[in-house]
């Protein structure tokens, strides 16, 4: 028998009962972190670097090279949709995370092994090209599965919905990100600097083994994990939802309902959540009062969503345009050695090491005390404030593009360090943000969607990465027949990536006005704030 308030049905194992001394809690969490780490050392050890080897040993434009860099983010941060409905539905977090990791690995194998294969000739170099993206996509069919997951199931050793548990989960995710931005500053300076100064294939493998090193510490902790599963019937709780949107548009030329149980209603309605998308409580006729709720809880979040969208295609550009500048800019630290124009990532990674813990030790309980919020500010709050941040960024970046150009013919090149501004505002906007989405995704959709809910929060950068994607192709096609020289061109020095920053500014300044407007009307769960 659960204990009294154990709403989840906590269980060690499926269908075993748990008691409140079992295990999960930060013992778990701890582990979580870890493997997080050697995840992301795998994955930006890869993806950091990839417009320099596109450009290079594959030999593709500068456009293409950011075009297929986008696109591939892009199915990275939509396939969690996918693998998040498979894990609510069917598989269960425990069972994806591991045949996601088998995948991932693949991919990795097979990434260095293309690296390997030599091309003397035109064919040879198409098989090495072809291998290059299966294997590329293998691994974003792996991270799809491991990134809706993984972090839910972190949160998920922190179970109830009381003060503490929540001030925890809270703590989590703060640290599972400090975890994260140490882990992506060493394999920003170590893969990185072996794949352009050593062997592309050995700078492959590496994250290859760190990926490996990952699924067997998480296989070492199954005994310590809490596993959830909740109570609310056998019947697939994402069928259910969209189940409550079919009826509700079936019955959308129905007049206003009388319920069968008018008290059971009112008390239900008396809840200021219930007050919105009054058109659902049409399903009604054949769904559960509280099927509709939930099914409310995640229409509600659309807006929330889609005012992020622009947020994810700056996001976009630290991992290409960020580093093409920086390739032609002076690199050098000493006679004789260059630093890799990726490296120059690093500061974005070590702003958010040293912010998060300043944040999570001191600027939160001081926010905690003036506000009240036992988070400190909202997580909407801090999304927003991730935003403007990221808005700062692209107009700081526009501003040291105009002044390299203006300098790209003088003898001694401008210092790529002239760049470290912008990558230092850009890891302060990350932390608010990202944290703030990860929180709010998983607080904020009913129980047993989790997985759905942070593959929702992984969709906004993939939507962001597509929509990067077709900007930089239109814009590019526009440009070179209207200005005869893309703003994209291969030679930097005669594009204009300023006015693409310019640009992003600008429309970023659009979508977050509307984000105000959004964050200022959305009503929280009662039952997960307080």
């Amino acid at each position: 028998m659960a204990l009294a308030g154990d709403e989840l049905g906590n269980t060690l194992l499926p269908g075993k009962p748990a008691v409140r001394c079992s295990p999960g809690g930060w013992k778990s969490a701890r582990l979580i972190i870890f493997v997080e780490m050697a995840e992301q050392f795998a994955f930006y050890g890869i993806s950091s670097n990839l417009i320099t080897y596109l450009t290079g040993p594959l030999g593709e434009s500068t456009a293409a090279a950011a075009v297929n860099i986008n696109a591939w983010s892009g199915t990275v941060s939509f396939l969690p949709l996918l693998w998040g409905f498979v894990a609510d539905s069917f598989l269960g977090r425990f069972r994806t995370i591991i045949i996601a990791s088998l995948l991932y690995i693949l991919g990795l194998g097979l990434l260095s092994f293309s690296a390997m294969v030599p091309s003397p000739s035109q064919d040879s170099n198409q098989l090495q090209v072809t291998l290059f993206f299966v294997s590329l996509y293998l691994i974003a069919l792996g991270e799809g599965g491991y990134t809706p997951c993984l972090k839910v199931f972190g949160a998920d050793q922190f179970v109830g919905n009381d003060l503490e548990k929540s001030k925890a989960k809270s703590s989590f995710f703060n640290w599972l990100m400090f975890g994260s931005c140490v882990s992506i500053l060493l394999t920003r300076l170590v893969s990185n600097y072996i794949q352009e100064n050593l062997s592309w294939s050995l700078g492959f493998g590496i994250p290859g083994a760190s990926m490996l090193l990952a699924l067997v510490l998480f296989l070492l902790g199954t005994k310590t994990y809490r596993f959830t599963t909740e109570r609310g019937g056998n019947k697939n709780p994402f069928a259910r939802i969209i189940h409550v949107y079919m009826e509700a548009i079936k019955n959308r030329r129905q007049p206003d309902l009388d319920f069968a149980n008018p008290n059971e209603t009112l008390l239900l309605l008396a809840h200021q959540g219930s007050k919105q998308f009054r058109f659902l409580d049409r399903a009604a006729i054949s769904c559960d009062l509280a099927e509709i709720e939930k099914a409310k809880a995640v229409l509600k979040l659309v807006p929330i969503w889609m005012s992020c969208l622009v947020y994810a295609v700056v996001c976009s550009q630290p991992y290409t345009f960020f580093t093409k500048q920086g390739s032609i800019m002076n690199r050098s630290v000493s006679p004789g050695l260059l630093v890799p124009a990726a490296t120059l990532q690093c500061v974005t990674s070590i702003i958010m090491v040293a912010f998060i813990p300043i944040y999570d030790r001191l600027l939160v309980p001081i926010a905690r005390s003036l506000t009240q919020n036992h988070l400190g500010i909202t997580m909407l709050q801090r999304i927003g404030t991730g935003i403007f941040l990221s808005i700062l960024a692209m107009v700081v970046a526009a501003l040291v593009e105009t002044k390299r150009l203006q300098t790209a013919q003088d003898d001694v090149k401008m210092s790529v360090w002239w760049l470290a501004p912008q990558y230092a505002i850009y890891g302060i906007s990350y932390v608010f943000t990202l944290i703030g989405l990860h929180e709010f995704f998983y607080d904020q959709v009913p129980s047993e969607l989790r997985s759905i809910g942070m593959a929702l929060n992984a969709s906004i950068y993939g939507v962001g990465h597509f929509l990067s994607s077709f900007m930089i192709s239109v814009i590019d096609k526009v440009t070179r027949q209207s200005c005869q020289t893309s703003w994209f061109d291969n030679d930097l020095n005669k594009a204009h990536l300023d006015y693409f920053y310019w640009l992003l500014a600008f429309v970023s300044s659009i979508c977050f006005a509307s984000y105000l407007w959004f964050a200022k009307s959305y009503v929280y769960n009662r039952s997960t704030t307080f």
